[in-house]
């Protein structure tokens, strides 16, 4: 999945959430927290990979070994200081980044591919890039996963903005200091 969408996937889990726990649309602190954890994945090993300290892009980032600690001590953190609702929407964004990767690989058939999941123990060969996913009839074209990343990016957004675009007072606070 690329980088970007999922955002729009942890934005949208934690508006989920929000919602089905009743309380309407995600506050400002929270759904930033949602979307950071969505990100660190790939803030972590996009990097790395780009400097070529290691040959793929889905590392340690991306690992169960190093998600679920990194989770429960940041959910630790955040209840230490009286706001265990910044842990719990950090944990929906970075646990939705990892499971988002995994779907298209099942689909494919290259399951090989999420060896991400327990990196070091496991190998993680080099991606594979866009899955197809079949042809429009008639047209011979090719749909791929874009396509429906294209869907999730636009439904996030589309949400994200609907909601107030939570979030961004508070950038604009810490950029107006």
């Amino acid at each position: 999945m690329q980088p970007v969408v999922h955002l729009a996937v942890g934005y949208l889990c934690y508006a989920g959430y929000t919602r089905w726990h009743g309380d309407g649309t995600p506050d400002e602190a929270p759904a930033l927290a949602a979307i950071v954890g969505a990100a660190l994945p790939d803030l972590i090993d996009k990097p790395i990979w780009l400097a070529d300290l290691v040959a793929v892009g889905r590392t340690i980032g991306h690992s169960l070994l190093f998600a679920i600690p990194v989770v429960i001590a940041v959910w630790l953190l955040t209840r230490a200081r009286d706001r265990p609702v910044l842990g719990i929407a950090f944990a929906i964004g970075y646990l939705s980044h990892i499971a988002t990767d995994v779907p298209w690989h099942v689909i494919s058939g290259d399951v090989d591919e999420l060896g991400f999941l327990f990196w070091p123990l496991t190998p993680m060969p080099a991606y594979t890039g866009t899955k197809p996913l079949g042809t429009v009839p008639g047209l011979e074209v090719t749909v791929t996963t874009l396509w429906l990343e294209a869907v999730i990016l636009v439904a996030g957004v589309a949400l994200w903005w609907a909601d107030g675009r939570p979030g961004t007072d508070v950038i604009r606070r810490a950029l107006s200091r």
